[in-house]
């Protein structure tokens, strides 16, 4: 978190943002990679950037001054409990989109993902942009399916050799202090619906609604971040329960395997090249874990084995990133071990 904010580079970024240019720039989540959200060619170039299918929704991100009514057809008294609780933080909401904003930034749906992030330099971004009154369109400011962005040096890493030239704008925050992307909860269709896990878990969101959310079904809209593979590193990723995990990384030594090891105990294992001990708490553990996984990425192993977090809803958003980040490497530690 910057200890001063600097005025004339947000500046200079909202002016970029008015031209039609994209920003790279911090909230509490991940990075995000910023465009006026009312301009669809501006959209489009986040898209091509990312490498991103132009059917899969971004966020539009809000001053926490701004009128919900111009981006969306109803806010619904459940929708503003949710804000009064949980605005400026890490929840999306999805509403019905009023009929005048662009769906460049709903993947051609109804529907349009709002959220107010609390990162101080968001905030006065979002309030230099259009005098507070535009939205700015971001999701994470990275690859399509890698691995979130938590610094702004993970951007730079990201679009280092990036050939389109799209991002020349990347604003400073530090690190992301909640560091998985937002909770987004659907309230289009009159009943909450728990897209994504986060940071706020929906044993919140019950706590305020006074019902518990339910499970994505078939009429969902979809969603920033859900697709089954996403938030991936180049190597492949492998959970393995703690009770198994000594045995498995023995086997793979035995095979001449090279492991990068994520574990949240302080154990040592010498048959691993480079291991990381993450924080036991799920919000420690989240702040942690995309810069984990980028750091076992450089490490060129066969596999990054995760000794999996425990399964409750504290832990639902770590769990649901890892999941996600392991699901095309499905069947790995089996390949590793009979090859």
């Amino acid at each position: 978190m910057p200890e001063s904010l600097d005025l004339p580079a947000i500046d200079d970024a909202a002016r970029r943002l008015e031209r039609g240019e994209l920003v790279a720039f911090p909230t509490e989540t991940v990075y995000g990679l910023g465009a006026d959200a009312e301009n669809p060619v501006a959209v489009a170039k986040i898209y091509l950037a990312k490498g991103r299918p132009s059917n899969h929704p971004v966020i539009v991100h809000l001053a926490p001054e701004a009128d919900l009514a111009y981006w969306a057809q109803d806010v619904s008294p459940a929708a503003r409990k949710l804000i009064a609780a949980f605005w400026p933080g890490p929840l999306t909401i999805i509403f019905k989109r009023a009929a005048h904003i662009p769906d460049t930034v709903s993947g051609g749906q109804d529907s349009i993902g709002l959220r107010c992030p609390s990162h101080p330099v968001a905030q006065a971004l979002l309030r230099a942009f259009k005098h507070g009154k535009g939205g700015i369109a971001a999701p994470s400011a990275n690859k399509f399916g890698h691995v979130s962005p938590t610094t702004a040096q993970h951007v730079r890493d990201e679009f280092s050799e990036d050939k389109n030239g799209l991002l020349n704008c990347i604003l400073e925050g530090g690190q992301s202090e909640v560091g998985i992307e937002s909770t987004i909860i659907d309230l289009s269709r009159g009943h909450p619906v728990l897209l994504r896990p986060g940071h706020i878990s929906a044993a919140q969101i019950a706590a305020v609604l006074g019902v518990w959310p339910a499970l994505p079904d078939q009429g969902a809209p979809r969603a920033s971040g859900t697709l089954e593979s996403h938030y991936a590193p180049h190597t492949p990723v492998a959970l393995v329960d703690g009770a198994q995990l000594r045995a498995v990384l023995q086997k793979l030594q035995a095979r001449g395997r090279r492991v990068a090891l994520m574990q949240h105990a302080a154990e040592g294992f010498a048959a691993v090249a480079a291991s990381v001990s993450l924080p036991a708490t799920p919000a420690a553990y989240a702040h942690d874990l995309y810069a984990a996984l980028r750091a076992m990425d450089q490490v060129h192993a066969d596999v990054i084995v995760v000794q999996a977090p425990p399964i409750d809803d504290a832990w639902s958003g770590v769990n649901d990133r890892l999941r996600r980040a392991a699901h095309d490497s499905a069947g790995i530690l089996s390949r590793l071990l009979q090859d």
